[in-house]
């Protein structure tokens, strides 16, 4: 009974202690329940560098409304509640997206979802002039510039309109250019940062895939000099950065395979009766015949009466050129068939294959080809000229497996450029690439929601397929901060994923 007396009086001391004048205040507003501190960061004036993600960017377009969103702004008003200063944003003119060039409308407006998986362009004409100077409103805390490449950010006639016809300038980066001869960095560089993000080299591998490698759009290579090569050109961006002693945050690139770009469109979404079977798997049987005779693999596999047969894609990386091979073999037995014949189907087949959706060999359909699965070739009888089953669909359509691995190679060279400058620096470091796996596997979990990689439904991504939604940004935002606190002994909360919508509606 004592010891109980004994153990009671110490409970009431206890009380009497966390009630008292002494008593420990817990902050609902940071993330450890202490008062909120900036640690050993300066929030007072923050830039950020980078691309589309960076801008705000979503639903194929910058447009107001998405721009406020940015993981940028959501950190931006974090930082606010900790000594950070005004974050000016150079906003477009509209929640219409797109712009014009003297005039003409040269970017399209904004995607909205209907309902289903086919986004349609919102109704209405873009307000926002690129040569119409909003400089006077400047300078600009959101250096973000859609479409840039590492090495964009160091050219000094990025923003020059005169190079907009030419392909060396940004419509974006001229809108808001001080002149036509500064860079992006410089024009970070001019604000006297104490704080600054970077997330930089996703497009530099991203161009090559969204064009499915048909060489419009090469991937940078590692090597080189600044302003071509990539670890050159991130060294000089640090290193410029670094340079008046401002601290900040850097990103690694996700491997474009995780969002739904590439993901939403299967490889074996074909489907075929028994009739069509009948008529199809003769011809590519006889082909891996052919192949086989010449000491080549298969490249086409038999087709079932179901719904899932794979697509008939072209591969301009094969190895093996069978055009001759196939249309000397159609010339002879069993086919007989004349040389304009022959020579039409080694033509057709001489570089296809059926796509693959094997884990270590899999083929990515892009989003932006899944409207011509099924229609006609154009020039063609519909009856047997369809795309994806009796022509193959175009090299652009597609990031086959080996261009998947050309484009692998390239990001963790980058990643590991990024992670070794952000540990030499001292900089907060954001795994994006991890991050964006697990929301492409299992989904990311926070505040009582998921976020998941589907198309539309996922949470994650906007109606482009590439970039995020507002929950999708907001729960990159919170990433960062949870890098910052980590390095800078801050204790910034972060948002709620609740508070930010999935999509943005047609009307805005």
């Amino acid at each position: 009974m004592i010891k109980n007396f004994k153990w009671l009086l110490l409970v009431s001391l206890s009380f009497v202690a966390c009630n008292n004048d002494d008593a420990v205040v817990v902050d609902a507003n940071s993330s450890d329940g202490l008062p909120l501190t900036a640690g050993t960061a300066d929030f007072s004036k923050f830039v950020s560098l980078g691309n589309s993600l960076t801008a705000g960017y979503s639903d194929n377009a910058l447009f107001i409304e998405g721009q406020k969103v940015s993981y940028t702004n959501i950190m931006a008003q974090q930082f606010a509640e900790v000594g950070g200063g005004t974050f000016k944003i150079p906003f477009m003119a509209d929640n219409v997206g797109g712009f014009k060039i003297n005039g003409t409308v040269m970017g399209f407006p904004r995607l909205a979802s209907t309902g289903g998986v086919a986004p349609v362009a919102v109704v209405g004409t873009p307000s926002t002039e690129i040569l119409t100077s909003i400089v006077s409103g400047g300078p600009y805390n959101n250096c973000g510039v859609p479409g840039a490449k590492s090495f964009h950010l160091l050219s000094p006639s990025y923003g020059s309109a005169a190079g907009l016809s030419l392909g060396t300038a940004n419509p974006y980066y001229v809108r808001f250019a001080p002149n036509a001869t500064t860079s992006v960095v410089a024009y970070a560089m001019s604000q006297t940062p104490t704080f600054f993000s970077l997330w930089i080299g996703n497009n530099d591998v991203l161009g090559y895939a969204t064009t499915g490698g048909d060489g419009t759009n090469p991937i940078t290579p590692s090597a080189g000099p600044a302003g071509a090569g990539f670890d050159a050109t991130y060294d000089a961006l640090v290193n410029t950065l670094t340079s008046g002693g401002a601290k900040g945050v850097v990103a690694n690139i996700p491997y474009v395979n995780t969002v739904p770009f590439f993901t939403f469109i299967a490889t074996n979404p074909v489907p075929l009766n028994a009739t069509q079977v009948a008529q199809l798997n003769p011809l590519f049987g006889a082909m891996n015949s052919i192949l086989a005779m010449a000491s080549q693999p298969a490249r086409f596999q038999t087709l079932t009466a179901s719904s899932t047969n794979p697509l008939l894609i072209a591969d301009e990386m094969l190895a093996y050129d069978a055009t001759a091979l196939f249309t000397t073999a159609f010339q002879g037995a069993p086919f007989n068939y004349p040389l304009a014949t022959a020579s039409f189907l080694g033509t057709l087949y001489g570089k296809a294959r059926h796509a693959s959706n094997a884990p270590a060999t899999r083929d990515y359909i892009l989003l932006t080809a899944g409207g011509s699965i099924g229609a006609a070739q154009p020039g063609y009888p519909a009856n047997n000229s369809t795309i994806g089953i009796t022509f193959p669909m175009e090299d652009k359509a597609t990031l086959t497996a080996s261009e998947v691995a050309l484009v692998k190679t390239a990001t963790d060279a980058y990643n590991a450029k990024i992670k070794a400058v952000a540990t030499a620096k001292g900089l907060a470091f954001v795994d994006a690439n991890a991050l964006m796996t697990l929301v492409a596997g299992g989904g990311f979990s926070a505040n009582g929601f998921s976020v998941t990689g589907a198309f539309i439904t996922g949470g994650g991504f906007s109606t482009d397929g590439v970039h995020p939604s507002p929950r999708g940004y907001a729960m990159i935002a919170n990433k960062f901060v949870e890098a910052i606190n980590m390095t800078y002994g801050s204790n910034l909360k972060g948002v709620n994923l609740g508070d930010y919508r999935i999509l943005f509606p047609k009307s805005l």
